[in-house]
């Protein structure tokens, strides 16, 4: 049984060099990687898994299922899956709201997504029948792939009227409105409860990351906000994606609502991932630039210390919540307390894959022009965690 000691590991450091697709669908470096501590269960992992170029957003998050060897892109409006060689399996297309970030359930074998519709002021888990993705271009509405569940809370805080005047000022940071600052969802990831030791023994939960606008000016948006759920109940809730009529079938109450301070960032956790080898969970994001703090990119959650109830800082009236420990490594900023690394260039952002024995896949986004048009690139580059300053990862092999 592997031991969580409260660190993410030291192995050696930097995050992924550039790298450019040329090809509308490319493949994936043949260059393998030797397993870590946990051999992976599809074999050799390779260095990188190219996601192809498509004509859609930027990448946003990434899952692997290395039981069955594939691996998952969400593409902001499309959903994309390969092999681990890099070729195309099949794509879920016809999103119009934000597919965020992706993990993996090993419990059921579907892939969940942070699924946001704004405008209509509709947040939900969208749960991908993976196993059914088999060819492309298959539509997110009409193919029965897709179900979704509704996030009641997470609503509810998008919502608030903070400052009473009977107006919700839809989506734009520039308000007072949006408990929390909140801007809808982003991060998600399966791991124990906060604070539940029991390493591989715990029962897993959903953890859910808010967005969270970039907002200098008020003080009460200096919190990572992190839901959790227990998925084992949610077929009940499930509906099928109807863009037209949106449902509001979902849980009236979370498992668990905690905060992390870090200071205002540029629209919340953009990548949430738990990692078993530690037994801690990494927050990739968009720097903030609140002055007064030093704007990490990347934070950890100490997954060996429980939440202690404690104020929720900067609320316009006393609030006290769960407050999440960061993980005392990275640099440390002695002035707000808080620890991170400033990691220069994409470093989880895009999309971040705990292996489970001290290696990542790191996401790395990118262009490229085809014909003309210009198509966003992804791939997957492996990595291992060092810890080090201002980059705590570094590539496993050359890149390719």
């Amino acid at each position: 049984m592997r031991t969580h000691t409260g660190h993410l590991g030291r192995l050696p450091a930097t995050i992924v060099a550039a790298f450019a697709c040329t090809a509308v669908v490319a493949t994936a470096s043949t260059a393998l990687a030797e397993p870590g501590s946990a051999p992976a269960a599809h074999g050799r992992l390779p260095l990188t898994v190219d996601g192809g170029a498509w004509q859609s957003g930027h990448v946003q998050g990434m899952a692997i299922d290395r039981r069955k060897g594939f691996m998952y892109f969400s593409m902001t409006n499309l959903l994309v899956k390969t092999d681990l060689e890099g070729n195309p399996v099949g794509s879920v297309t016809g999103f119009t709201g934000h597919l965020g970030d992706l993990d993996f359930n090993a419990e059921d074998g579907r892939v969940y997504g942070s699924l946001e519709y704004k405008e209509a002021k509709s947040f939900y888990i969208a749960i991908l029948d993976v196993d059914r993705i088999t060819r492309m271009n298959m539509d997110a509405q009409s193919t029965g792939v897709v179900s979704t569940v509704y996030l009641k809370e997470v609503v509810k805080d998008f919502t608030a009227d903070m400052n009473g005047d009977g107006v919700f000022d839809g989506d734009t940071g520039k308000t007072p409105d949006h408990r929390y600052g909140c801007s809808g969802i982003d991060g998600v990831a399966f791991g124990p409860a906060f604070g539940d030791r029991r390493g591989k023994r715990a029962e897993r939960k959903l953890t859910v990351a808010y967005g969270v606008y970039a907002n200098t000016g008020r003080a009460d948006n200096d919190h990572q906000v992190l839901l959790q759920y227990d998925v084992t109940r949610w077929k009940k809730y499930e509906r099928p994606l109807t863009e037209s009529a949106p449902h509001t079938s979902g849980p009236a109450r979370v498992d668990g609502k905690f905060f992390a301070y870090t200071g205002n960032t540029n629209y919340g956790v953009q990548n949430l991932e738990y990692d078993g080898h530690s037994g801690n969970w990494l927050m990739a994001v968009y720097k903030g630039s609140k002055p007064g703090f030093p704007n990490y990119s990347v934070f950890a959650l100490d997954g060996a210390r429980k939440p202690v109830r404690g104020p929720v800082r900067g609320q316009q009236r006393p609030e006290r919540g769960l407050l999440l420990p960061l993980l005392r490594e990275g640099a440390h900023d002695t002035t707000t307390g808080t620890y991170g690394w400033p990691a220069p260039g994409q470093y989880g952002q895009y999309g971040l894959v705990s292996l489970d024995d001290g290696r990542f896949y790191v996401a790395k986004s990118g262009t490229v022009q085809d014909g003309g048009v210009t198509k966003q690139t992804a791939s997957a580059v492996l990595n291992t965690w060092t810890g080090l300053t201002p980059s705590p990862f570094t590539p496993v092999g050359p890149a390719a």
